[in-house]
């Protein structure tokens, strides 16, 4: 999760969205670690109630909005860098929104690639919490096709 917003490399002017949120981890680690706004976007009330908890638990309701909305139809216009651990195909079913991000924009997913777009980067790490190895995938708008 740090990696991911480290590898955006976020800054404090950012907006942060992280799409399909689930307990709120990513946005309240970087309202607490970058001081920037972030938006949590989750379909699950359950996940929703979770983020919504956190967030007033470590005090970042200031900076951060838990959305209970379907990221699929959420505008994206705002988001400097975008956030998805998601299954591969649902990655791709978010490409027409993701290529609308304005240019600069950045993409961090965990895990999963885009099909037919090229990431700027592809970095892989073994993670200290549970000591597996995790790929981060980066793309920056406008996004690239494959070639």
């Amino acid at each position: 999760m740090e990696k991911m917003l480290a590898l955006a490399q976020v800054k404090k002017t950012d907006v942060v969205y992280d799409l399909g949120c689930g307990d709120g981890r990513i946005v309240v680690t970087a309202a607490k670690k970058y001081g920037c706004k972030a938006v949590g976007v989750e379909i699950d009330p359950e996940c929703v109630k979770l983020s919504q908890e956190l967030v007033k638990k470590e005090g970042v309701g200031h900076l951060v909005a838990i959305e209970a909305k379907d990221l699929f139809t959420r505008d994206l216009s705002q988001a400097d860098v975008v956030t998805l651990y998601l299954l591969p195909q649902l990655n791709v079913k978010l490409l027409p929104q993701l290529a609308k991000l304005k240019p600069g924009a950045r993409i961090v997913s965990h895990a999963f690639p885009m099909e037919g777009i090229e990431p700027d980067q592809v970095v892989r790490m073994v993670s200290k919490e549970d000591g597996v190895e995790h790929t981060l995938y980066l793309w920056t708008t406008p996004l690239k096709k494959s070639k």
